[in-house]
């Protein structure tokens, strides 16, 4: 299964591909899509076009995208939220399924604990994709952590019933 993982930003997001392979992730492409300091329409655009030839490019089966979290400043989780948004809409109009995961999840999947530092899942992906990830940008990676969550998710899911990307409760 190819997997796009995204990592959405206003002004750079990240992109990872993956394929995985009997149970385990295998790097395709990375990289990060960089929007040109001006409006926000402008930059929105060029995420759009971007994304939309990577999807050509890779053809992959399923988006995985990071939730928004909302912290403290709400005007920046609107603005990500945007770009967001232009991601999902991309997948929509390619016909590609896509499965959305909150930091935590991410985390979990890759570390094995929903509290790790971005050091530690740039470390985690680097040693499940056999790959130096040390100059990368933590956008790239992040994107990475994000297709290999789906990776790791898809399957119990299948086998569930339920959505990748569920949150399970306790009840």
């Amino acid at each position: 299964m190819r997997i796009l993982g995204i990592d959405p930003g206003t002004r750079v997001t990240g992109y990872g591909v993956i394929d995985m392979e009997r149970g385990k992730p295998r790097s395709v492409a990375a990289g990060v899509l960089r929007a040109p300091d001006r409006d926000m329409a402008e930059r929105l655009g060029v995420i759009q076009d971007e994304l939309r030839a990577l999807i050509a490019a890779h053809a992959p089966a399923v988006m995985a995208v990071e939730r928004v979290f909302v912290g403290r400043n709400v005007n920046s989780a609107l603005m990500l939220g945007q770009a967001r948004g232009v991601a999902l809409a991309c997948a929509g109009s390619a016909g590609i399924a896509v499965s959305e995961y909150s930091a935590s999840q991410i985390k979990q999947a890759v570390v094995g604990t929903g509290r790790a530092r971005k050091e530690q899942v740039r470390h985690m992906v680097g040693i499940l994709l056999g790959m130096d990830l040390q100059d990368q940008a933590l956008d790239c990676t992040d994107a990475l952590a994000v297709a290999i969550c789906h990776g790791h998710s898809a399957p119990l899911a299948r086998r569930t019933g339920l959505p990748a990307g569920a949150r399970w409760s306790r009840r």
